[in-house]
C-alpha cells in the first residue's frame, strides 16, 4: 500500500512539473502573439517601407505579404495556445484525481 502511494505521488510530481511547462509555453506563446500583433499595427499605420530580417540581411518587403505572414503565424500561435490549453485541463484533472486517491485515505483516518 505504501509503495503504490508512493507511487502515485511521483505521478502526481510529473503530473505537476508537465502543468508547469505548458503554462511557461503558453506564456512564450502570448508575448509572440503580442509581438506580432503589434507588429500588424505598426504596419497598418505606417505608409514608409517595410523590411523584413532574415538571418544577418534586411530585406525590403511588400507590406501586404509581411502582413499576411504575420496574421497567418498569429493564427497558428493561437491554435497552439488552444492545444496546450487542452492539454492543461487534461492534466490538471488527472492530477486532481490522482490527488483525490492519495489524500482520500488520509481524509477517512
Amino acid at each position: 500500500m505504501e509503495k503504490n502511494q508512493e507511487n502515485k505521488i511521483q505521478e502526481l510530481q510529473m503530473l505537476e512539473h508537465n502543468l508547469q511547462n505548458i503554462l511557461m509555453q503558453k506564456q512564450a506563446f502570448q508575448l509572440e502573439i503580442s509581438e506580432t500583433s503589434s507588429a500588424i499595427k505598426e504596419i497598418e499605420k505606417s505608409n514608409s517601407d517595410v523590411y523584413k530580417i532574415i538571418g544577418q540581411l534586411m530585406i525590403k518587403k511588400d507590406s501586404k505579404e509581411i502582413k499576411e505572414e504575420l496574421k497567418n503565424k498569429e493564427r497558428l500561435m493561437k491554435l497552439r495556445i488552444g492545444n496546450l490549453n487542452k492539454q492543461e485541463i487534461s492534466i490538471t484533472e488527472q492530477a486532481d484525481k490522482i490527488r483525490e486517491e492519495i489524500l482520500g485515505p488520509m481524509n477517512k483516518e
